[in-house]
């Protein structure tokens, strides 16, 4: 029997949790922080459009950090918790978010790709969906934390592009202009789940921080990690470069949740 629970988000108040939770914003590329009235030592399971979504403990109880997909329309969602007694529906609401449009004229080569490019990207794309849909039973560090590289941060996310009349997917992660060598830090502890060089995103490195929370960084000009490595918060991953389809040095980075990209600025202190 599936139950149903009404979430009322702003009972899960950060304050009195022992893990700082990132900002909510239950908006398209959002969070939404739901408390779990459940005990015990195993951390439920909750499941968000099809992808576990992240659950970490709070003293006796739990809190159900879920992100919200950049496609997602406003309106009531809903989540499935998988408890002892069955199954119980989270619903919670997600307000409406409009973000930029961007439109550009750029040379007929950097819009219709090559069938040899697009065979790469489509490479490109099993190994990004193996790293992203890593999940470790393992709580993160931290939630909350510091930029990976000092720089200017655009507010790119959700930006969406047209190129020559050609509308693209949405921009998923944040930008951080930095010059050419300038070194990229851990924000927060974890293991690193794949590097590689990629069509768009150029020399890469995925960090699985614990339960479906991969962290993403692109366009180095080094790696200096590799695949199974544990790294500790504030350890040395690479250099910003402009590897990959970019037009000047900086960092693009992009954080997951439950396969949802959700707005780094949400994380940060």
């Amino acid at each position: 029997m599936i139950r149903s629970v009404l979430a009322a988000i702003a009972i899960c108040p950060t304050a009195a949790l022992s893990l700082a939770l990132p900002h909510e914003s239950a908006v398209p590329g959002g969070i939404a922080i739901i408390r779990l009235t459940q005990a015990g030592t195993r951390a439920p399971y909750v499941d968000a459009d099809g992808h576990r979504a992240m659950v970490i403990e709070d003293g006796g109880d739990w809190v159900a950090v879920i992100g919200i997909p950049l496609t997602a329309e406003a309106g009531m969602h809903e989540a499935t918790w998988h408890a002892g007694d069955g199954a119980h529906q989270l619903r919670f609401q997600v307000g409406t978010k409009r973000y930029t449009t961007q439109s550009l004229q750029v040379a007929p080569g950097q819009v219709d790709l090559s069938a040899e490019d697009l065979a790469r990207v489509a490479r490109d794309r099993l190994k990004i969906d193996r790293a992203l849909d890593r999940w470790t039973d393992r709580q993160p560090d931290l939630m909350l934390f510091n930029p990976p590289v000092a720089g200017i941060r655009s507010s790119s996310f959700g930006l969406r592009r047209v190129f020559n009349g050609q509308s693209r997917s949405p921009h998923t992660g944040m930008d951080i202009a930095a010059p050419s060598g300038a070194v990229v830090l851990a924000p927060a502890g974890g293991e690193v789940a794949d590097t590689g060089d990629y069509f768009f995103t150029g020399n890469t490195v995925f960090i699985d921080h614990g339960r479906g929370f991969i962290s993403m960084y692109c366009h180095l000009s080094s790696i200096d990690v590799k695949p199974g490595q544990r790294i500790a918060t504030g350890e040395r991953i690479g250099t910003v470069g402009m590897t990959g389809r970019a037009t000047g040095p900086h960092l693009h980075w992009a954080l997951s949740l439950n396969r949802a990209w959700v707005d780094p600025q949400l994380f940060l202190r």
